[in-house]
């Protein structure tokens, strides 16, 4: 039985620091069904009737989430579009769009305390290194997207970048290989027969 996608939003918010750009990322409370205790970008359901469109959404998520308000006129550049797996046993599947933009000068950021127990600006490598220590818990999208970040060193790069990269949307496919469950995204070895 196919479950439909969801339509979802999430909000790449990132700034500049010591050691390039940082992006914010908040963890899920480990309590959540979905994705718990995951270090995450802000983001969640497009609400329809309240989000304008899913632009409006990741705003929303951000400022319920994390506490941060985007003023009036802030640049969100469509960075990608991933598609959870339509997998056996599947109960629940996100649509997602995921925009990048420039925090707001002095931004700190204040985790609800319901969906998101806590906060912290990252920069992508360091978010990396800390998942494979086993010290953050980062889930497949998340690593593809900071790893995506983590080629650009300044906001104004990443922005550039995402500016002229044409959105496609990125449905990985989660295959056994000799007992070991892998995922693979399309353009690489055996996505096409999987």
């Amino acid at each position: 039985m196919t479950v439909e996608p969801r339509q979802a939003a999430s909000l790449i918010l990132l700034r500049n620091g010591a050691d390039g750009a940082e992006v914010l990322l908040v963890e899920r409370n480990p309590a959540q069904r979905f994705m718990g205790g995951a270090w995450v970008f802000p983001g969640g359901a497009v609400h329809p009737g309240e989000d304008r469109d899913h632009a409006a959404a990741a705003v929303r998520e951000l400022h319920e989430e994390a506490g941060i308000e985007l003023p009036a006129g802030t640049e969100l550049v469509p960075f990608s579009r991933w598609i959870t797996p339509d997998e056996e046993g599947a109960t629940m599947r996100f649509d997602a769009w995921f925009y990048a933009a420039r925090a707001p000068e002095g931004a700190e950021a204040r985790p609800d305390g319901g969906e998101c127990v806590d906060a912290r600006w990252l920069t992508p490598a360091a978010t990396l290194e800390a998942g494979a220590r086993g010290e953050l818990k980062v889930m497949f999208p998340t690593i593809k997207h900071l790893e995506l970040l983590a080629e650009t060193p300044s906001v104004e790069a990443t922005l550039a970048a995402a500016r002229i990269r044409t959105v496609e949307p990125i449905l990985p496919k989660v295959v056994t290989r000799d007992g070991e469950w892998a995922v693979l995204l399309p353009g690489e070895p055996g996505y096409e027969e999987a």
